[in-house]
């Protein structure tokens, strides 16, 4: 049995068609939105509708932490524009593209930049959509839980830590975890690009020590100190930023 995983897939729908090629299914844990380009200005919802000009003032004060400021930018960008419509329409036209290039079977969870209610709209048939609940693949039971932490950066699906408990409580003992964001561990949170430490989860570290998947899965860092890390008897893997690399990271049994 094959699965091929994937995280981070920033609108890179052109890889992500290819994605599932010589796998038994693919799983995706999210992040299929392109809102901003870190690396390329030009790319993303923001650009597009603000200018690149904005977009490499927005990205200067974020790396900057300087939040309050990126923030207040935005806030003048948007007035007289309905920031809801306009966000949706644009991210309907990605996920009209990106949900397409799914193949089937594919198993999916939202990343912190999605927006959970507009997937059933886009989600076909062979596509499932899981969030705080469990699938049995090739005979291992995989676990899903979706969604970010609260955070300076105030992305769409942000959730409070009891929230994220809940949902991975629901799950039980799996043996394969995956999530979006990281366990709680230093060296799988630190961005060595962005230089800041990404939020990780300490119920999720908690749950791995106390359920003991064969694998915990997982993305959100783009650029981690550590891409992959033992804890107890859990191989904790960053699948990696799929956007960038386009190739998706393999499990075999």
């Amino acid at each position: 049995m094959r699965v091929h995983v994937v995280s981070d897939v920033h609108g890179n729908a052109e890889d992500l068609a290819r994605a599932g090629e010589g796998a038994d299914a693919l799983v995706c844990l999210g992040d299929l939105v392109l809102f901003l380009d870190y690396a390329d200005h030009s790319r993303g919802i923001f650009p597009e509708l603000f200018g690149v000009a904005n977009a490499d003032r927005i990205v200067e004060l974020r790396t900057a932490r300087r939040f309050a400021e990126a923030r207040e930018l935005a806030r003048g960008l948007w007035q007289g524009i309905d920031r809801d419509t306009a966000v949706e329409q644009a991210v309907r036209k990605q996920y009209a593209e990106l949900f397409a290039a799914f193949p089937t079977p594919t198993y999916a969870t939202y990343g912190n930049v999605d927006i959970p209610h507009l997937w059933p709209e886009f989600a076909r048939p062979g596509t499932t959509v899981l969030d705080g609940e469990r699938a049995e693949i090739g005979g291992l039971v995989f676990g899903f839980v979706g969604g970010g932490l609260k955070s300076p950066m105030r992305t769409p699906f942000e959730i409070d830590d009891e929230t994220y408990a809940a949902k991975l409580a629901a799950l039980g003992e799996v043996d394969v975890l995956c999530s979006h964001i990281p366990p709680d561990v230093p060296e799988l949170c630190y961005d060595t690009v962005a230089r800041r430490f990404e939020r990780g989860s300490e119920a999720l570290l908690a749950a791995i020590h106390a359920t003991r998947p064969r694998y915990a899965l997982f993305g959100h860092v783009h650029q981690p100190l550590a891409r992959r890390m033992r804890i107890g008897a859990t191989e904790c893997v960053n699948v990696g930023h799929f956007a960038s690399t386009g190739t998706p990271w393999a499990l075999e049994w």
